[in-house]
């Protein structure tokens, strides 16, 4: 079967593959972080006029990312730095105001869980999430009939129920586009990739309280949680703090995984705010998950700069040498998954679920988000059957299929948009699409 027919039939047994979950009352549990996205009106043609206004005698080439926002040079080199080099990536920022006087914004969903959820949701797949910023702009948006959390009182319950508890953390989302210009004085940097900023005022996921009826939830229905997402541990800086945190979800996954052997869990990586914290999240909790998943950046970024391993992310073989290198060194049980706007790919053993259809949901998903900027409904969705597949990802999956890797790496490639709306919540969207094939 060709790679076009493969999509086709797999968005053709979507609506029977969810009901078959509604029916058999079969969920993913998506922890841990929640928050509130303000998703920033940017365009470059307002950061040249404020680079003009502010820093008109700096250089574009020699503009860095600030270790903290403070101040409003600390802002526009920051937002220079990342657009310039088209990469995505998150920043401290101290000073809200400073933010909220530059640009006009909408609300989003921020937090990997929350996002694929939301993501599942479009398509009416049910699903469990842990809120951390449970403020009544986080509850309203994923107030929905398919996202459901657990009271403090151990009941499953739409968010319309929760009561307010923690304290509101804000992200503000600058969203650049590929192509466009930034420009100061007679310099001249233009975008290469699109992607996004987040500027992070750090509250309540410094700390990820952890609700207990959440975890008490599926640990005594696991038979219900056909997947157990962790992620959102990347905002903790206190080493003790996430020693505590990494110890209780490893407690946790023994118990999910005594009373649901055939459970997946599942651990979606991300950008960390400390190296020493990245080592020791993967380090603990490695052994302990099924799945262990990446974007291609994070890929580069655990290898390449952190054990000084050498991969090339443009070489899909050297991605896939990567891939089970991580498997091998943080002992994940059966394998690793790496996403990127051109494919998605599974490396390790096989599985009884079908992992190539949960690539093929993810790409879905996310492709769909990055055209209409939100999560996408079926309709929607079908749509992206029309779009054609990226170049890069068609020759990865032929280069994958004449290796020796043919038996072990499972690799789709993505339908291509060139320009995304949005890039924001695209490996979120991948995230809840996989979750469908468990």
């Amino acid at each position: 079967m060709d790679l076009k027919q493969k999509y086709i039939e797999t968005y053709e047994d979507l609506d029977r593959l969810v009901q078959a979950r509604i029916s058999g009352e079969r969920y993913p549990a998506m922890g841990y972080t929640s928050n509130l996205d303000l998703l920033c009106d940017f365009k470059t043609e307002r950061l040249n006029q404020l680079l003009k206004e502010h820093i008109p005698g700096a250089q574009l080439s020699k503009m860095k990312a600030a270790p903290k926002i403070q101040t409003m040079q600390d802002l526009l080199e920051t937002m220079v730095y990342y657009c310039s080099n088209g990469i995505g990536g998150e920043a401290d920022v101290e000073n809200v105001e400073l933010v909220k006087e530059l640009f006009d914004f909408k609300y989003g969903m921020g937090g990997t869980a929350v996002q694929a959820a939301l993501a599942l949701s479009g398509v009416g797949c049910p699903s469990i999430v842990h809120l951390t910023d449970d403020s009544k702009e986080v509850c309203d948006i994923l107030e929905t009939p398919w996202v459901y959390t657990v009271s403090q009182e151990g009941r499953l319950v739409h968010t319309d129920e929760i009561r307010q508890t923690q304290e509101q953390e804000p992200h503000f989302i600058i969203q650049f586009k590929k192509g466009d210009k930034i420009c100061l004085g007679g310099q001249e940097a233009v975008i290469p990739c699109s992607n996004r900023l987040i500027l992070t005022k750090i509250t309540v996921n410094e700390f990820v309280p952890f609700s207990k009826p959440y975890f008490q939830w599926i640990e005594q229905n696991a038979r219900k949680v056909s997947s157990n997402v962790l992620s959102s541990f990347n905002a903790l800086l206190d080493p003790e703090l996430l020693k505590d945190r990494l110890g209780y979800t490893k407690q946790h996954i023994e118990k999910y995984r005594k009373n649901n052997p055939e459970g997946i869990v599942f651990f979606e990586d991300a950008h960390f705010h400390s190296i020493d914290v990245k080592k020791l999240c993967l380090e603990t909790v490695g052994e302990s998950v099924d799945i262990l998943s990446m974007n291609e950046e994070e890929l580069n970024h655990t290898l390449n700069e952190m054990y000084h391993l050498d991969v090339h992310v443009d070489d899909i073989l050297s991605c896939v040498e990567g891939a089970k290198s991580i498997r091998s060194m943080f002992g994940v049980r059966r394998g690793v998954i790496i996403h990127t706007k051109d494919y998605s790919m599974y490396v390790g053993e096989p599985l009884k679920a079908d992992i190539e259809k949960g690539l093929i949901y993810g790409n879905l998903l996310a492709t769909a988000k990055a055209k209409h900027g939100w999560y996408g409904t079926k309709e929607q969705i079908k749509e992206v059957l029309e779009f054609g597949f990226s170049d890069r990802g068609v020759k990865n999956f032929q280069a994958v299929q004449e290796s020796k890797y043919a038996g072990e790496a499972v690799l789709v490639p993505s339908k291509y948009i060139d320009k995304p709306r949005y890039t924001i919540g695209l490996g979120d969207s991948f995230v809840g699409g996989v979750q469908m094939c468990f």
